[in-house]
């Protein structure tokens, strides 16, 4: 098996092994141009893959590892949300129906049985 050669003596890198890594990062450079490291938009409209990639990012770039902390957080969904906001005549009737009729007498507390009379 033949030695690969990437340093010199003095830990400097080869020149050809040099040449070829700059090479190799000219082809892998962004299609547009940019030299930006990361992604503009996610590459997937899946929920979980978009959460694994926050995840990594948040691990990458802090150095911790915070996916305990990730799924300890409450979430929208959690405390039943998103809630929709509409005005007090939407959601109350006015007036009264079949089952609360005028005539109705009117108890003085609730009761649940007939027996106490």
């Amino acid at each position: 098996m033949t030695e690969i050669k990437r340093r010199d003596a003095t830990g400097h890198l080869d020149p050809e092994y040099q040449k070829k890594l700059l090479d190799s990062a000219r082809e892998n450079k962004n299609q547009d141009g940019s030299d930006k490291a990361f992604l503009n938009m996610p590459r997937t409209g899946e929920p979980i893959g978009e959460d694994m990639g926050e995840a990594f990012l948040e691990a990458a770039t802090s150095g911790e590892d915070t996916e305990s902390d990730r799924h300890d957080q409450v979430t929208e969904e959690e405390r039943g949300g998103p809630f929709v906001t509409t005005t007090a005549g939407e959601e109350f009737a006015g007036g009264t129906d079949e089952s609360n009729i005028l005539e109705a007498t009117r108890e003085p507390f609730p009761t649940t049985s007939k027996s106490g009379t």
